[in-house]
């Protein structure tokens, strides 16, 4: 009896992978299409514009043409195998605008900055004074003993699928700071990754954050994606 309903679960399971699968290839080539009306209808609309301004030409050199001929009083033939020269369309591109980072959520102008850097300084001071008893930091530089720091490195680290050194780099980013929620929930990542599911549970239950819709949301998607590949359907 468990097996067959093993199996059941099994073919319900492969019966929505295959849904969602199928629903994903028809949006693609939905998307596909789109694109390639929009860019259809931007060739259209180039084309005409192009026809547009070849009139607008060529009217311009005969008025030219005709102004030369009442002050000078000669007249002169136009050139019927002149070819109008038109400027290609300009390339649309984009602008990359980098932003100074900071700290503080605050903009500059609202800032107290001798406060500011006087609370990152005490803050940097109890982190030195915290890593000292963590052997594994002693071989990090001093700007690299920094939660925020370590955070980064573990977020690229899991993005290249290193999700061992991962893990590392946010458990000496927990050991500086456990009042990061978004570490635990990294980690969680990292422990499903790596099939680690009871870890994964842990984690993401310490990363439930009551005032942030969005990591409160991403914490709870880790904790039911890990509950489920462990069958525990009811939780």
């Amino acid at each position: 009896l468990e097996d067959e309903q093993r199996e059941r679960i099994r073919k319900i399971k492969d019966e929505e992978r295959e849904k969602v699968t199928a629903e994903m290839e028809a949006w693609k080539m939905k998307q596909r299409q789109e694109a390639e009306k929009t860019k259809a209808r931007e060739r259209e609309m180039m084309d005409e514009e192009n026809k547009q301004r070849k009139p607008n030409q060529i009217s311009m050199s005969r008025s030219a043409n005709n102004k030369d001929i009442a002050k000078h009083g000669c007249q002169k033939r136009p050139d019927k195998h002149k070819q109008v020269i038109l400027p290609a369309p300009r390339c649309s591109g984009n602008i990359k605008v980098h932003f100074t980072p900071r700290v503080f959520p605050t903009a500059l102008r609202e800032s107290r900055v001798a406060e500011e850097e006087e609370w990152l300084k005490k803050q940097a001071e109890a982190r030195r004074a915290c890593s000292t008893d963590i052997p594994e930091l002693q071989d990090l530089k001093e700007e690299e003993r920094n939660p925020d720091w370590l955070k980064e490195k573990g977020n690229k680290l899991f993005a290249t699928g290193n999700y061992l050194a991962a893990v590392n780099a946010y458990n000496l980013a927990i050991q500086l700071n456990r009042n990061i929620p978004a570490l635990y929930s990294n980690r969680a990542a990292c422990h499903l990754k790596l099939r680690n599911l009871h870890k994964a549970i842990e984690d993401s239950s310490k990363a439930t954050v009551a005032n942030n819709a969005e990591a409160r949301l991403k914490a709870h998607l880790r904790r039911g994606t890990a509950f489920c590949e462990l069958e525990l359907y009811t939780e």
